[in-house]
C-alpha cells in the first residue's frame, strides 16, 4: 500500500515538470565603456590684441623683385705674393723680447706651453702683430 501512494505522487511530479519548457534569458552584452578624454578649453588671453590696418599702397615690384643682369661674382680669397712676403717678413722681425713686451711674460709662457715651444709663441706674436 505504501507503493500506491508514492506512484501517483511521482507521476504528478513528472507530468508537471514535463509540461514546462525551459526559459533561457539571454545575457545582455556588457556595455563597452570608452575612455573619455577630458575636454580642454583654451584659456582666455591675458591681453586683448587689436589688429592694425595694413597700408599696402607702397608696393613696388621693381624694388621687391629686381632683375639681376649677369652672374653674381664670387670673391676669390687668394693671397697675393706681396701679402705672403709681408707675413713671412713679420715672423722674421719679431724677436723674443719684442714678443714678451707686446703680450707680457705670463701670456708668453702660456703660449709656449700650449704651442710646444718658444717658436710657437713667437709665431703667435707675429700673427697678433700682423692683425694690428
Amino acid at each position: 500500500m505504501k507503493h500506491w501512494f508514492y506512484l501517483p505522487l511521482s507521476g504528478f511530479l513528472l507530468i508537471g515538470c514535463m509540461n514546462e519548457q525551459p526559459h533561457y534569458r539571454p545575457i545582455p552584452p556588457k556595455p563597452v565603456v570608452e575612455p573619455q578624454t577630458p575636454v580642454i578649453k583654451p584659456e582666455k588671453p591675458k591681453k586683448i590684441y587689436r589688429l592694425k590696418e595694413v597700408q599696402d599702397n607702397n608696393f613696388n615690384p621693381e624694388y621687391m623683385y629686381p632683375e639681376t643682369s649677369g652672374r653674381i661674382r664670387k670673391v676669390s680669397r687668394n693671397t697675393s705674393a706681396e701679402d705672403a712676403a709681408s707675413a713671412i717678413k713679420a715672423t722674421e722681425t719679431v724677436s723674443r723680447d719684442e714678443c714678451i713686451s707686446m703680450i707680457g711674460q705670463e701670456k708668453f709662457d702660456k703660449y709656449t706651453r700650449m704651442l710646444g715651444g718658444e717658436s710657437g709663441a713667437i709665431k703667435r706674436c707675429a700673427m697678433l702683430r700682423s692683425m694690428k
